[in-house]
């Protein structure tokens, strides 16, 4: 049998919860990449493609709320540092009777972007789930990962998977 590395927490200090401490990390330049899938029954789908259900277009304000999300994160997930992000980008596409979310996140600082990223991608299908429930209670928000990342001190990470 083969014995199983496990990585220390960083989050938990004498088994409680705890703030990283990040005061003598190095300022790098950090990016994450995100997606989240959302998935539209056909009531959903011709709401959308009529043009929403008279509270705007859909995917635009699924995006904008996203990008707030991302500035948001900290006081969202209790041990996030604030970040000051350089760039928030959230792209949602339509391709068949799905919808995806594309999310960067930059900034240059002593903590990574990732939750900034991954937060971004579920509040804009949160959203889209919201604008469109009257149309349809059956969407499903069938995926949200971490797609890439780079900078710090564990350098750049790929998904073994980035098919979307």
């Amino acid at each position: 049998m083969s014995e199983v590395k496990t990585k220390k927490l960083t989050h938990f200090e004498d088994g409680k919860a705890v703030m990283v401490d990040v005061s003598e990390k190095t300022d790098t330049h950090r990016v994450a990449h995100a997606v989240s899938i959302v998935d539209l029954p056909q009531d959903a789908l011709e709401a959308l493609q009529a043009g929403g259900v008279g509270k705007g277009d859909p995917v635009a304000v699924a995006e904008l709320a996203g990008i707030m999300a991302a500035k948001r994160t900290s006081d969202l997930i209790p041990l996030c540092h604030p970040l000051p992000l350089s760039k928030v980008s959230v792209k949602g596409e339509l391709s068949a009777n799905t919808v995806n979310f594309e999310v960067i996140c930059k900034t240059t600082g002593k903590t990574g972007v990732e939750m900034e990223a991954l937060t971004a991608a579920s509040v804009a299908a949160l959203t889209l789930y919201d604008m469109l429930k009257a149309a349809s209670k059956g969407i499903v928000i069938r995926e949200v990962k971490l797609l890439y990342k780079e900078g710090g001190k564990s350098g750049t990470w790929h998904s073994a998977s980035q098919d979307n």
